[in-house]
């Protein structure tokens, strides 16, 4: 492993003010189960001049909720405190759904909703479902604090829409609709410790047996994490049923730009979409009615 210079800040302030202070080359270092491998292997990533661990920064924790806000999870928290949050699991599953398959055990208990976010790989269990739930990242720098929409926030594989000197300080979304049912789901070959060969993430509103709103997202199917936007539009306003379900999987698929890699062709993959939106429509129909 190459030589590079390693910071412990205090507090936020701090942590910015390095990056502005030793400029270009720097990496955040939050739980380090995606950057700390990056530097080991190589290749995919610059290898780092200097390292700013943000692990004992007292702005980036904590999971708080209120009914006129939502919820805000700070960039620190890790994997394992968000699938065991019991207010995350009642009021945002899918969101529990997908933090908790990160890895093993051990690794979800060092990884970090934040860094699984700015590590912008495709793949990531997470991005699905705070997609789904129109989450807003809330990033600080230099010239402040701004809000940009999740969406926005990734612009390809390991690449964001953070500027020089930016740290992600928390994810805030907003509270989900009455009669809402969400569910996150993932292919991958081996049931632990692999990556998503698809991910879907599933919210349906309901007014009876009526869509008042839907949200579908999709992982590992394109550069970045993408919502399913004619699925969507095909749902609502419509009456549940399993052939509506089965056309807007089916247009879910189309939108899809799945790759062909040693994992899965991208026929495979589109495959696995519209059999994974199909299913997760009817179980997110099934929690929306209360079941």
């Amino acid at each position: 492993m190459r030589r590079f210079e390693y910071f412990a800040p205090q507090s936020l302030a701090e942590a910015i003010a390095l990056f502005g202070e030793k400029g270009e080359g720097g990496r955040a270092l939050a739980g380090g189960t995606d950057l700390v491998p990056q530097i080991k292997e190589g290749g995919k990533i610059p290898l780092p001049a200097y390292v700013v661990s943000l692990r004992h920064l007292p702005e980036l924790r904590g999971i708080g909720f209120s009914e006129s806000d939502g919820l805000r999870i700070g960039a620190g928290v890790t994997m394992a405190e968000l699938a065991e949050s019991p207010l995350v699991r009642e009021r945002y599953p899918a969101l529990a759904d997908g933090a908790g398959v990160v890895g093993s055990v051990q690794t979800m208990n060092m990884a970090t909703v934040g860094g699984n976010v700015c590590n912008a790989a495709p793949s990531a269990d997470t991005a699905p479902p705070l997609l789904a739930y129109e989450a807003l990242a809330a990033i600080a720098g230099p010239d402040g604090e701004r809000e940009l929409p999740l969406a926005e926030f990734w612009l390809g594989p390991n690449a964001t829409a953070l500027r020089p000197g930016e740290l992600l300080r928390e994810l805030r979304l907003p509270v989900p609709p009455p009669n809402s049912g969400d569910v996150y789901v993932r292919r991958t070959p081996r049931k632990q410790m692999d990556i998503a060969v698809v991910g879907v993430a599933v919210l349906l509103t309901l007014d009876g047996d009526r869509i008042e709103r839907a949200r579908i997202a999709l992982g590992a199917v394109a550069p970045t994490p993408v919502r399913a936007g004619q699925a969507e539009a095909a749902l609502e306003g419509q009456l549940v049923s399993e052939s509506l379900f089965a056309k807007a999987a089916e247009a879910a698929a189309a939108e899809a730009r799945p790759i062909s890699d040693q994992r899965g062709s991208a026929e495979f993959r589109r495959h696995l979409v519209r059999v994974t939106t199909e299913r997760c429509l009817h179980e997110s129909a099934r929690r929306a009615r209360g079941a």
